[in-house]
């Protein structure tokens, strides 16, 4: 059993090992990182260009409307007055930081910019046709980096005529805040891109994973699995807070259904639509959006505590056609139910050479998505557990859904008796 002191050490070697990656040589020429541009002043915008702002690196942000712009601006000032009321800075510093940031209307604005990030919703024609303006206004070597979460870099960057200059930089929200930062090397970002963006991390007090280009990246990509597992715990009798306690109890701050109420179940979702989720759509419609509307998959008191909640209990008997007296699923099952599917997505990752080794999956589990660092991350713990469970698991759903069957590399490693961590 690992103690304390080997996950540490496994986390300090984690980290340094995702500072390297095999195939771009340790003295390729590094990009000047002088100034940097910003398009969208909205929760990422802003906080993106707070990390640089407090390196003493000047920022520009553009928006299309004064009014965004102006209510942006406004939110990073409210957040360093916040944060020099505290004691981290001195008030002083509130109006030398928010000096560092520019800001205007226009994209040319950005033509004296070495790294401009684009920090706008997850719409592939918006982002193609920012990346086309860019194209038209940036200077010459200037890194061209899209904030996007999952959407194919390689074809924001075909909208330019310079892809080895465009890259992802998937921050985190709120992004002044969380460590990690997704670097996506597209087919054609060149080195001195790529070195220049986990230069541009250390500098910026970020943790840096370099990934490949597939849907949702690493995080996001694991991360479907396990949300669609804990509705599918809905449909054998579990409730939200049956589930949520389960991966509370395993060390994760937050279970999946108290999330989805702080992010909002409204994402995506307009009044009468009727989508692949009858519950979200059926709690929608009742108004409960989530901790905003003071109710959710939860009831929320004043002090948005989570209340479980009778109402809901009803509605998912009712719309997921529950027995009442169902049997509930076992602390174990529920674990397993949630957490191996992940694991098995990351031995996807893996054989897909989207993340260079299982160690950089779990930096970015533990830094991006808050999993419970005394276990190491998800390859770490999946290698404590018994692959050969991890392998049964993706035996039993994969026989109701091809998607959920054993990783080649999963059903490899278990057979032998090997770890992620002997690859």
């Amino acid at each position: 059993m690992s103690t304390n002191d080997d996950i540490a050490a496994y986390i300090d070697e984690a980290l340094r090992s995702a500072r390297v990656v095999d195939d771009v040589p340790a003295d390729t020429p590094l990009l000047p990182i002088a100034k940097v541009g910003i398009v969208g002043a909205g929760t990422m915008g802003g906080g993106i260009a707070m990390n640089f702002a407090n390196v003493g690196i000047p920022v520009h942000i553009v928006e299309a409307r004064q009014d965004v712009l102006d209510r942006g601006l406004a939110t990073v000032r409210g957040h360093y007055e916040r944060s020099a009321s505290r004691g981290r800075f001195p008030l002083e510093e509130v109006d030398m930081r928010m000096a560092r940031i520019e800001s205007s209307l226009d994209m040319a604005d950005l033509g004296d910019c070495d790294l401009i990030i684009e920090a706008v919703f997850e719409d592939m024609e918006l982002k193609k046709s920012i990346f086309a303006r860019l194209d038209s206004v940036a200077r010459p070597g200037a890194i061209l980096a899209s904030n996007t979460s999952g959407l194919d870099v390689d074809e924001i960057a075909a909208a330019t005529s310079r892809p080895e200059s465009v890259i992802g930089l998937h921050f985190f929200s709120p992004a002044n805040v969380m460590k990690l930062l997704e670097i996506v090397r597209g087919k054609a970002t060149s080195d001195s891109v790529i070195a220049t963006s986990l230069e541009m991390a250390r500098l910026i007090q970020k943790i840096a994973v370099v990934v490949g280009v597939c849907p949702g990246f690493v995080g996001n990509r694991m991360l479907y699995p396990r949300q669609i597992q804990s509705q599918e715990l809905l449909r054998r009798g579990a409730m939200p807070w049956d589930v949520d306690r389960v991966l509370k109890d395993f060390g994760f701050k937050m279970g999946p259904f108290e999330m989805s109420d702080l992010a909002g179940l409204d994402i995506g979702w307009s009044k009468g639509a009727r989508t692949d989720s009858p519950l979200r759509d059926a709690l929608c419609e009742r108004d409960r959006r989530g901790q905003k509307t003071g109710a959710g998959y939860y009831d929320y008191d004043e002090n948005r505590r989570a209340i479980p909640s009778d109402e809901v209990a009803a509605l998912i008997r009712e719309t997921l056609d529950v027995e009442e007296d169902s049997d509930i699923p076992s602390d174990r099952d529920i674990l397993e139910t949630c957490l191996f599917p992940l694991v098995n997505e990351g031995a996807k990752i893996l054989e897909e050479r989207m993340a260079q080794r299982p160690s950089d999956i779990d930096i970015v589990w533990m830094f991006g998505y808050n999993w419970p660092q005394h276990t190491g991350g998800p390859m770490r713990w999946a290698d404590g557990v018994g692959l050969d469970r991890v392998k049964a698991k993706a035996d039993e759903l994969g026989a109701g859904n091809p998607w959920y069957k054993p990783a080649p590399l999963l059903a490899e490693l278990a057979a032998s008796g090997r770890r992620f961590a002997d690859l």
